[in-house]
């Protein structure tokens, strides 16, 4: 009894952000234990510890990176259990969690709103509980939503209904969870000529990586709009929305301009539209293609490593830096060339923390993905674009390949899944969780100024 209380004070003891890693990492167990589990394998097929362990914090990070072949190594019941885990990745634990305490008629404390406004990026503790509800909500009837016009689009492509059934809704909630798995061992070049697919699958990846809060802002305006009442938009989303609607178009434009002559050559125009607009799009977070990445050049390989690096939005199934990030970065340098000491964007002044964190976080990324770009050049076979693209693929949780994770050693393994790890966990938290309580400072030194630049 003593042992058991003592156990309690211990996990009361600590942080949000030590509990939110705890259970992330607990979730990564349980789901390679799920995967390791003879019953959700194909007969005479065989899955190792470390693969099972990839796999599974591929999926729980939404990333989609895999050493193995979905649908040769997992039967029906195995496919069950990953879009089990990928709905635990892509909502995230706290959210679901959230749900099973409401269900169960458990009371959602100060701690468990904690937890809930770390894992969803939230800067408040107001209304965290209905925010969950919502996302949970928007997410399943999307994904069934996705999965039937899916299933109705795939009747064309497989014999039976139940074949088309597993793979729309399979497809649906891959791309919705910005999670890039497949089943058909081919990602969705089997549908590139099929521009219904890609426009449903193009909307389901914006609507995990644009961002939750983004999604409940909308659906508010709508409603707000419907009754003709006033709404105003929030700094984050505007923000945001803003710069992933550039980032998408610019994407775009570039991956076009830089393939012209190549890649896209003797293509037509919508062939060239929707293939330079899904890659744009999917570099978010999502990880599915309709083409071998290998067919591009290496400067639109470097160019789309960029891309996953920044990732998708705060608060949504993406990793990278996140767009928000990124924008406050370039905001900042905008606004210092032009001698001015803060930012003003959309009638509103960005709060100097926040410039601060952007640059901490983008910094904290690129030492990162250098210096494990570093470690797979020695340890991996591979050229040294793809590795980088494998890298930045990890670090975003986007799941794109050039084809060197199937080929990577067990140490390797080990460098990818920590970056998938951290990569949805988010840095911020991971420099939480390092800083740990930390101390007040109760002196300070005389400043000096130093040279920079």
């Amino acid at each position: 009894m003593k042992i058991r209380n003592l156990q309690r004070t211990k996990l009361r003891d600590l942080s949000a952000i030590q509990l939110i890693v705890i259970f992330y990492m607990s979730a990564l167990i349980v789901s390679t234990l799920l995967l390791l589990m003879p019953l959700g394998h194909r007969p005479n097929t065989g899955l190792s510890f470390i693969d099972a362990l990839f796999t599974s914090a591929s999926a729980i990070s939404v990333t989609g990176l895999s050493v193995v072949s979905i649908n040769d190594t997992f039967n029906n019941f195995g496919i069950f259990l990953l879009c089990v885990i990928l709905q635990l990745g892509g909502l995230g634990v706290m959210s679901l969690s959230t749900f099973l305490w409401i269900v169960v008629g458990k009371k959602v404390g100060l701690k468990e709103r904690q937890l809930i406004m770390i894992d969803q990026n939230q800067s408040s503790l107001s209304g965290l509980v209905h925010l969950a509800k919502r996302i949970l909500i928007m997410m399943f009837s999307i994904e069934i939503i996705g999965g039937i016009i899916l299933t109705i689009a795939y009747m064309d492509y497989y014999e039976s209904f139940a074949t088309a059934l597993k793979h729309g809704f399979f497809s649906s909630i891959s791309a919705t969870t910005n999670a890039g798995f497949d089943i058909t061992n081919a990602s969705l070049i089997p549908f590139e000529n099929n521009y219904l697919i890609q426009s449903i699958i193009i909307f389901l990846i914006i609507f995990g990586a644009i961002g939750f809060p983004v999604i409940i802002e909308l659906y508010e305006f709508l409603l707000n709009f419907r009754v003709k009442k006033k709404f105003h938009f929030t700094l984050f989303t505007k923000l945001t929305t803003t710069t992933f609607v550039i980032l998408t178009i610019f994407g775009a434009l570039v991956i076009f301009l830089l393939d012209m002559d190549h890649f896209f050559q003797n293509k037509d125009w919508q062939e060239s539209f929707f293939f330079s607009l899904f890659h744009s799009v999917t570099t978010k977070s999502a990880g599915l293609a309709t083409t071998d990445i290998n067919q591009f050049t290496p400067t639109n390989q470097l160019f789309l490593s960029i891309l996953m690096f920044i990732g998708g939005s705060p608060s949504s199934a993406s990793g990278g830096i996140r767009t928000t990030t990124f924008a406050i970065a370039l905001l900042a340098v905008f606004f210092y060339a032009q001698g001015k000491g803060s930012i003003k964007i959309f009638k509103r002044e960005l709060k100097s923390e926040d410039v601060f964190k952007s640059f901490i976080v983008i910094t904290t990324g690129a030492m990162l993905c250098l210096s494990s770009i570093i470690i797979l050049s020695i340890t991996e076979k591979g050229t040294m674009m793809m590795i980088i693209f494998e890298v930045a693929s990890a670090f975003g949780t986007n799941g794109l390949s050039m084809g060197l994770t199937p080929n990577l050693t067990t140490f390797g393994k080990l460098v990818i899944i920590l970056l998938m790890f951290i990569g949805r966990v988010g840095i911020i938290t991971c420099l939480l969780l390092l800083r740990g309580k930390g101390s007040k400072e109760t002196f300070h030194y005389p400043k000096e100024k130093v040279i920079i630049g």
